[in-house]
């Protein structure tokens, strides 16, 4: 009976024990992490990405980027502000957030007008703008890709994003292809330039004899016929 009753009392001990080695360590390992070393941020204001990143890292810290924003003194590519100000202490191996310039927004829009869609965005991307919105409609004057118009234009308040009118070029109409054959060439060229096509001839004369496409085939303004020629007869 009381070699029981030892054992029963012996389990409540090592749970008690077990208890005090865990709240030990516990505390332990809580005085060692609050104790840990405490470094000074230096100054990253108007530093590359490179600069900082080893400024940091010699003082046990890392860089993170928090975001961009542009800044009228700032070169683009370099830090505008941090959010731990330099001289502040801070335990090591901490992050410092930091801002990155985008450069000075810029005072005035491009003129795009004319401007083929691509070198317009090309344009507006050195300038920190952008093309918003691109609506395209025919154009018989403005050649195909060509912007027509824009919105805001340049006297106009700055926005970030831009809208350009931009050229389809002509309409295409469509039109059965005339009958050609027997025609003196200049009666055929008054007709072509009427429906907008494209003639090209061949040999001598001015009579076609042959043309591709043939009378009646559907074709469209700006495609091309090609027309055989011969000499005129006094028959003709």
């Amino acid at each position: 009976m009381q070699k029981q009753m030892s054992n029963f009392l012996r389990i409540p001990l090592f749970f008690a024990l077990f208890t005090l080695l865990g709240l030990s360590f516990g505390f332990i390992t809580f005085k060692i992490l609050s104790f840990s070393r405490t470094v000074e941020v230096p100054p990253l204001s108007n530093l590359t990405m490179l600069e900082a990143n080893e400024a940091l890292s010699r003082a046990g810290l890392y860089l993170k980027i928090e975001g961009e924003d542009f800044d009228p003194v700032i070169q683009a590519g370099r830090i505008i502000r941090q959010d731990i100000p330099s001289g502040n202490k801070v335990k090591e191996k901490r992050a410092i957030k930091v801002v990155v310039s985008k450069g000075p927004r810029i005072s005035s829009i491009p003129l795009l007008v004319r401007e083929q869609l691509n070198d317009a965005e090309s344009l507006l991307m050195q300038t920190g703008l952008s093309i918003g919105k691109i609506i395209s409609v025919h154009s018989d004057s403005v050649a195909k890709g060509e912007i027509i118009a824009q919105k805001p234009e340049p006297h106009e308040r700055l926005t970030d994003k831009i809208a350009v009118l931009v050229s389809l070029g002509p309409h295409e109409l469509i039109y059965f292809c005339p009958d050609f054959l027997n025609k003196r060439l200049e009666n055929a060229k008054e007709t072509a330039e009427k429906m907008g096509l494209v003639l090209e001839a061949k040999g001598a004369g001015s009579i076609i004899i042959a043309q591709k496409p043939k009378p009646g085939t559907i074709v469209k303004s700006t495609d091309k016929i090609y027309l055989e020629l011969r000499e005129e007869t006094i028959n003709d």
